[in-house]
Order: structure tokens, then sequence, then C-alpha cells
């Protein structure tokens, strides 16, 4: 091949039209691939957060019914007011552990947020 087969180079100024062409190109094709993403994210949150309401409702009634169970398994051993306190002094028992230990963990956590230097490891 002789240099006179060569075509002319581009120039500069084409260089960097052909530069901005490709970046208008780049951010065009970012921008669809975001907005679809984004479209996808949103509607699979809005399926997740459906199913996790239907969770709690579902975990709600699972509940009910065994405190009732409980109740009714627990009247004829010790009466329906001894049933009645029993159920309902284990729910406070557990209430107050969860209470406890939700408090317990918030404090931890504003204690790491504030102080992050002590390394507290949980």
């Amino acid at each position: 091949m002789t240099p006179t087969d060569d075509p002319e180079p581009p120039t500069l100024v084409a260089l960097l039209r052909a530069l901005i062409e490709d970046a208008q190109t780049l951010v065009e094709a970012e921008t669809a691939y975001w907005r679809t993403a984004l479209g996808f994210a949103l509607r699979r949150a809005r399926t997740l957060a459906l199913l996790a309401a239907l969770a709690l409702a579902l975990a709600f009634f699972m509940l009910m019914a065994l405190v009732v169970g409980l109740l009714l398994a627990l009247a004829p051993l010790v009466g329906p007011w001894g049933a009645l306190a029993l159920v309902t002094a284990a729910l406070g028992l557990a209430a107050a552990v969860c209470a406890w230990r939700a408090v317990a963990l918030a404090r931890r956590t504003v204690r790491l947020l504030t102080r992050p230097d002590d390394g507290d490891g949980q």
C-alpha cells in the first residue's frame, strides 16, 4: 500500500462532531436504560409492598387464632378468667421483652452513629 492510497484523515472538527454525536447517543441510551430500570424497580416495589402487607395481615390473624386457641384450651384448666389472665400476662411479657430489645438496639445504633470510633461490632 502506498501513501497515496490512504484516504485523507478526518479533520479535527469532524472528529469532534463524531465525538459529540457519540456522547449524545450514549446519554440517550443510558437515560432510556435507567428510565426502564426504574420503572421495572417501581413495579417490583409495588408488588413487594402488597405481598408484605398481605403477609403481615395473615400473620396478625394467625396470632389472633393462636390467642383464641390458647384461651379456649386453658379455660377448662384454670377457668375463663384465669385463661384470660395467663394469656394476657404472656403477651404483655413478650411485648415488654420486644420493646426492651428495640430500645437497646436503638440506643446502640445511635451510639454507633454518633461515635463511630467506639467499634461496638454489633
